[in-house]
């Protein structure tokens, strides 16, 4: 009986040995491949050999985190990743890369498409490690390769990431303080198990894109002012340029270079794919011939004109000239700023909510994601300069008073309710008043001492009543914030129609504010328009709160795309590009 089994034993083993033949050929120099690796993509990847996976633990992530200077600032995301998921490694399964970090090296090395810098995330170390895992042959080597290639990986999809989703600059600091619209709140270890398909989200990660299309847009702009760049450029007018229609001269050539030489004029142009540039038509000196300033042109000169908010008059002189000679290099780099704050805005807007874009003088609603109205506003000077953040709206007030500021009693109204208050403030239509709301009362102006009051001793209130000359006009709208800055109407329409329209002392004066109060109160029977107008004709100052609170952003954007890549300019009126470009480029 002994005698069988050890019989059956010696077959076993016999056949045991040529199945594993071809495997131990491969590793001993055989027929098989000689480094013992097998290729998916660019990353090559051992044969995998039989052995429990590798773990981590708190302390070897923390430690590898702080040995690199790349991946310091990330640690918190990496111990918080590896900790939700009990220090098992995540960029392999059963000793083999999973697809995902070929991907993610790929993205990087394209980091330049979104202004970014991918020599900030490429690590020599982490190359050399997967130099080393190609030919590993030893099983402590292989696990000991297989946990500084997880933890290197981690760190660099959040050191990319970081700067991808969040922002290379921190709009909260102190060089960027003008910026305090909320920020997205993305967790970045979440990011990551959704990359790795351990984890279910709405949102893009899985395919590492951007989280706003309007991120998106900017991208293939940005790709088509590069391709011009690398086509030639475009040429710069002459300071003395002065051009209109049907006129002749030698800088037609040259301005027919800038705006049709290499890429779209306009809807008047023929439609490019996203990132492809038209090819240059002139890159000859300019003609010294005159040419006729003909109606081909002038579409494209005033198509031009409206992407930059100018009128479309199609004349070539003053903002138009100064427009078209902004260099190629400074428009790319807007370009790339206005990414960069695509990328501090909240990863979702509400369904509805209410935008106003500062340099572009534009009030948007939307409704379901889609807008639903759009009116020019006008914003603040630049010593009152109307500050970028995110609130959300509460009352609609019909008939409202205004409250003159301190400032202007002090630097502009002092001299006159000194020497005659009465009749200063019965000329202005304006009162004194003590408390506040319903319970106000008005008092004598002459009871005040006007020439010794200070913002410490003024216990009232300067307003003025409602009415034709109230400077908040008709209607007002209202969202509590500490820089006292709301929406309302003005009686100085005229200003509507300029091109610039930074007047105010820092609040959002609306074109249409009849219109959008209507709006705003669309689901209250008891507000149609007719009753909201009947209620400003009486005078009297009447708050309409609202039931469901309106989100309401007041954000810079001076550059925006469609999704052709045709993109929009606007001038940088506050300088908050300046300051961002000296954080971001250095």
């Amino acid at each position: 009986m002994r005698s069988k089994l050890r019989f059956h034993f010696l077959v076993l083993a016999f056949w045991l040995g040529l199945l594993s033949l071809p495997a131990l050929l491969a590793s001993c120099g055989g027929s098989g491949d000689q480094t013992g690796t097998t290729t998916t993509g660019e990353i090559k990847q051992p044969i995998a050999t039989a052995g429990p996976a590798p773990r981590l633990d708190s302390l070897y992530v923390i430690r590898a985190m702080q040995a690199n200077a790349r991946f310091k600032a990330q640690e918190r995301w990496a111990r918080k990743f590896y900790r939700e998921r009990d220090f098992r490694l995540a960029w392999f399964k059963d000793h083999t890369l999973v697809p995902q970090a070929e991907t993610m090296l790929g993205v990087i090395a394209k980091a330049k498409d979104d202004g970014l810098d991918p020599k900030k995330y490429q690590d020599s170390g982490l190359n050399k490690l997967l130099n080393d895992f190609k030919s590993v042959q030893d099983t402590a080597r292989r696990n000991q390769l297989e946990r500084q290639i997880d933890v290197a990986l981690s760190g660099t999809y959040f050191s990319w990431a970081s700067d991808y989703y969040r922002g290379v600059a921190n709009p909260r600091d102190t060089k960027n303080d003008a910026w305090k619209v909320k920020r997205n709140k993305i967790k970045l270890d979440r990011a990551l198990l959704t990359i790795l398909r351990e984890r279910e989200s709405t949102y893009p990660y899985y395919d590492f894109a951007p989280l706003h299309p309007e991120y998106d847009n900017l991208k293939k702009a940005l790709a088509l002012l590069r391709a011009r760049q690398e086509a030639g450029g475009w040429p710069t007018l002459p300071a003395t340029t002065s051009l209109k229609p049907g006129q002749a001269s030698p800088v037609v050539g040259l301005l027919r270079q800038r705006l049709l030489g290499n890429e779209t004029a306009g809807p008047a142009a023929p439609a490019t794919a996203p990132g492809q540039a038209l090819p240059v038509v002139n890159k000859e000196p300019a003609p010294t011939t005159a040419e006729v300033y003909g109606p081909e042109l002038v579409t494209a000169v005033k198509n031009f004109q409206r992407d930059a908010g100018l009128p479309p008059t199609g004349l070539v002189n003053g903002e138009t000239l100064r427009q078209l000679n902004v260099p190629l290099s400074a428009r790319i780099n807007q370009v790339i700023l206005n990414m960069e704050r695509w990328r501090w805005l909240p990863k979702k807007f509400e369904p509805n909510y209410l935008l106003v874009n500062i340099p572009e003088y534009r009030l948007y609603v939307y409704e379901e994601g889609k807008q639903a109205l759009t009116m020019r506003v006008i914003v603040g000077k630049t010593l009152n300069a109307t500050p970028v953040f995110s609130d959300k709206m509460e009352y609609v007030v019909l008939s409202p008073y205004w409250n003159v500021p301190f400032s202007i009693i002090d630097k502009e109204m002092r001299p006159r309710l000194v020497s005659n208050p009465r009749g200063t403030l019965d000329r202005l239509d304006m009162e004194v008043v003590k408390g506040y709301g319903r319970k106000a009362k008005v008092i004598d102006p002459t009871t005040v001492d006007w020439a010794n009051v200070t913002p410490a001793t003024f216990k009232y209130t300067l307003r003025r009543r409602p009415g034709p000359k109230n400077d908040l006009g008709e209607v007002k709208f209202i969202f509590p914030n500490s820089n006292d800055i709301y929406l309302h109407d003005t009686p100085h329409d005229a200003l509507f129609s300029q091109t610039a329209r930074n007047f105010s002392h820092g609040c959002v004066r609306v074109e249409k504010p009849v219109e959008l109060a209507t709006y705003l109160l669309r689901d209250y029977p008891q507000w149609d328009q007719t009753t909201i107008q009947d209620t400003i004709a009486q005078r009297r100052e009447k708050y309409i709160t609202l039931k469901e609170k309106l989100p309401v952003y007041l954000v810079y954007l001076t550059a925006w795309a469609d999704a052709n890549g045709h993109i929009h300019f606007r001038n940088d009126i506050y300088g908050h590009d300046k300051a961002l470009a000296k954080e971001y480029f250095g």
